[in-house]
């Protein structure tokens, strides 16, 4: 077995900080995808030009991303939970979490309404306005949350674990109910029994989820104010094994020794939810009986096996410290915010082309990655907006001497830095 590196190393953060933004840009290459998906219509615009290679592309994306999102968030919020202490905690997760989710909601509601009214006049024609219905009134069950859902679950599972969290210490009086799971983590990490037990509760959920649209695995949560179980259960797990991993941050580093295996097998039982489902949508359950209990384990093993094998190849791929990799992760939650009413416009701009999908495709991530990441440094990184989103504003290098540039990195490297890390350990 290799050695984990020392808890003072810089690896973990670097490469955590990298999986955690990749995890939400790659949402924007899944919601890109979905335009171009064959069979049912099952998107605000269906493309003309529908592309199997393209769903699977975004079909194996949206296996593992969002449960190795919530992973880190655990992994993260605990860090900073005893870091800061449960008030000051709280606090920060209401100016990083539930200010954007209150400010960005209604800019979100409104371009879509502006969207979805394009879409049917460039689907159906402008006539198709004055008979369309009106929309469903809000209630908690009908409340739009859009792709902003995961802000909202990421307060809850903040809301119960600053809640839970005395209440665990009052009945774990002593810590030997903690210390049987960190010594049970520690000995099954680097084993893909592990992953394995993970995706029981996932699997479970989806077999008693009325209605269950298997190819889309985890049912979105983008809908009523009480998110649905088998989301709530899925991305909990995860959330809830991050934050029991922090307490012995140092082993976090053995996820890497298996990686290649964990990817292999995640290839695998992905291969099997692909042949099961036959490579379309479809917008009626399309399982029963065997098939459906072979898919829903199948496809609940592959998302942690996604999720640890991702993990695993950054710890031992990205563990140095990258400018740009550091900046792409401080930008992927502005990106992520505002990217789906750009992608979707440009995919009613362009459903008419006589492209190919995956032409299209190229074209609309090409396009508006770019003017993202343009706004982000133009208008996010240097502003509070940027302390907002990242808890900390950047200082413009034009302001800077060489030499005081010189003396923050020195600091941060040699205090700031040394300091988050000693938390992993704690």
């Amino acid at each position: 077995m290799s050695q984990p590196s020392s808890p003072s190393s810089p690896a973990r953060l670097h490469a955590l900080d990298a999986v955690r933004g990749l995890a939400l840009i790659l949402g924007i290459f899944f919601h890109a995808s979905m335009s171009y998906y064959p069979g049912d219509p099952m998107w605000i615009i269906m493309d003309t030009q529908r592309s199997e290679a393209l769903f699977g592309t975004g079909f194996v994306l949206h296996i593992f991303r969002m449960t190795t999102f919530f992973l880190l968030a655990g992994f993260f919020g605990r860090m900073v939970y005893h870091r800061m202490g449960a008030g000051r905690f709280a606090l920060s997760r209401l100016k990083r979490i539930g200010i954007p989710l209150v400010v960005f909601w209604p800019m979100m509601m409104a371009a879509f309404t502006a969207i979805i009214i394009w879409s049917i006049a460039a689907q159906y024609g402008a006539a198709a306005l004055e008979g369309a219905p009106p929309p469903p009134p809000l209630t908690a069950e009908t409340f739009p949350l859009t792709h902003l859902w995961f802000l909202y679950v990421l307060l809850m599972f903040y809301a119960a674990m600053i809640v839970a969290r005395p209440l665990i210490a009052l009945l774990d009086f002593g810590g030997a109910g903690r210390k049987l799971i960190d010594r049970f983590i520690s000995a099954t990490l680097e084993t893909p029994f592990l992953p394995a037990l993970l995706a029981i509760p996932a699997a479970a959920a989806f077999l008693t989820h009325t209605g269950w649209l298997e190819w889309l695995g985890v049912p979105t949560p983008d809908t009523g104010i009480v998110p649905n179980t088998t989301a709530l259960i899925a991305y909990g797990t995860a959330f809830l094994f991050g934050w029991a991993l922090q307490r012995q941050g140092e082993n976090v580093m053995r996820i890497q020794t298996l990686w290649p295996l964990h990817l292999v097998l995640a290839g695998a039982f992905t291969a099997v939810c692909w042949y099961l489902i036959g490579g379309h949508t479809q917008m009626t359950p399309a399982l029963e009986g065997s098939d459906k209990t072979v898919y829903a384990c199948a496809y609940a093993v592959a998302m942690w096996f996604w999720t640890f094998g991702l993990i695993g190849a950054a710890l031992k791929f990205f563990s140095g410290e990258s400018k740009m990799r550091r900046y792409l992760a401080d930008s992927s939650y502005w990106l992520y915010i505002i990217h789906l009413p750009i992608v979707i416009a440009l995919q009613v701009w362009t459903f008419k082309w006589g492209w190919p999908a995956e032409a299209k495709y190229a074209f609309i991530l090409g396009l508006s990655i770019p003017l993202m990441l343009l706004s982000y440094h133009v208008l996010v990184r240097y502003s509070f907006i940027g302390g907002v989103l990242n808890g900390k504003r950047q200082p413009r290098k034009s302001k800077q001497t060489p030499e005081r540039e010189h003396d923050e990195a020195k600091q941060y490297r040699s205090g700031s830095r040394r300091s988050r890390l000693h938390q992993i350990g704690r």
